[in-house]
């Protein structure tokens, strides 16, 4: 995913002299096209978050399009009081890139870990919260962003992400999209976590259970025309999600059902715990500890089918 922003960025500063990537001293090499190639669209700002995202909504303010790029926990929890009032107060059009989201920096510890980030955001007014699941949906998406006239947190996994999105090129924010048909049950989800639900989608085919699969690869907005359909197509949905079971995609999805007047759907949240992870180890291991994977979304199914 990050060598997909990377070329993705490249390729529309060229093309586009508006555009400045300011980076929080992570991912120089990966930039050094862009940096040859264009001249004063990449600034170093090193480790100084919060002067970045200010430095960001000026530029935003002045008619630029500046992109903001460092480690999720970083660009969000450091300088949320930047993003607050500097960037969402103003609506100023900044796009920010956390990447190595969610548990992909486990080996460094809770101190890299990004399981609230979403939470935070989304509870900001103007911020828009994108969250693509592989290379495709996240060059897609912030070709989408860099036209985007408001404030947008794009979510990013680290590396090795299979491209599982096979939507059309032209994304639209607050829209879902379905990943695998299916009648017997349904899974929602966003980002990389979706592997683990397809792969969960795969075992229990052969078991004679259809499980559907959505991408819902914006949390804020939600697509509330797909949740009404949803919402009438089953009883019980089950969302899963690198990120804590707090104030995430499960919460947004709580919080629309609770405002329906119809009988709404059971669900069920496949997430991290309110706790930190103590133990070290590598992304999977740390998936495993809070059971974000796909032998958890099959046991949820086969309980939820005896009931």
């Amino acid at each position: 995913m990050r060598d997909s922003f990377a070329k993705a960025i490249h390729d529309k500063a060229k093309q586009d002299d508006r555009i400045v990537l300011l980076s929080g001293d992570i991912g120089n090499r990966m930039f050094d096209g862009l940096k040859s190639d264009t001249q004063g669209q990449f600034l170093n700002c090193g480790i100084a978050e919060q002067t970045m995202m200010g430095v960001a909504a000026g530029l935003a303010m002045s008619g630029l399009r500046p992109v903001v790029y460092t480690i999720a926990p970083f660009t969000t929890y450091r300088c949320f009081e930047q993003i607050r009032v500097d960037v969402c107060y103003n609506n100023a059009p900044v796009i920010i890139v956390g990447t190595g989201a969610g548990l992909s920096y486990a080996s460094l510890g809770p101190t890299h870990h990004s399981m609230e980030d979403i939470a935070i955001l989304r509870a900001l007014p103007n911020m828009t919260v994108f969250c693509p699941s592989g290379p495709k949906e996240t060059r897609d998406g912030l070709l989408a962003a860099l036209d985007y006239d408001a404030p947008i947190y794009i979510r990013l996994g680290k590396k090795g992400e299979p491209d599982l999105y096979e939507g059309p090129e032209s994304i639209e924010f607050g829209k879902a999209v379905t990943m695998r048909g299916g009648t017997d049950a349904c899974i929602i989800g966003s980002g990389p976590v979706l592997n683990q639900a397809m792969q969960a989608a795969e075992t229990l085919k052969s078991k004679g259970t259809s499980l559907r699969v959505e991408n819902f690869h914006t949390i804020k907005p939600l697509d509330e025309d797909r949740l009404v359909e949803l919402s009438k197509s089953f009883d019980k949905l089950i969302v899963i999600e690198e990120h804590g079971r707090i104030g995430g995609l499960y919460g947004a999805i709580a919080e629309w059902c609770s405002a329906q007047q119809n009988q709404r759907p059971q669900l069920h949240s496949i997430a991290g715990n309110d706790e930190f992870i103590h133990k070290i180890g590598n992304h999977h291991f740390a998936m495993d500890q809070y059971e974000i994977n796909a032998a958890k979304v099959c046991e949820v199914i086969r309980k939820m089918s005896r009931t």
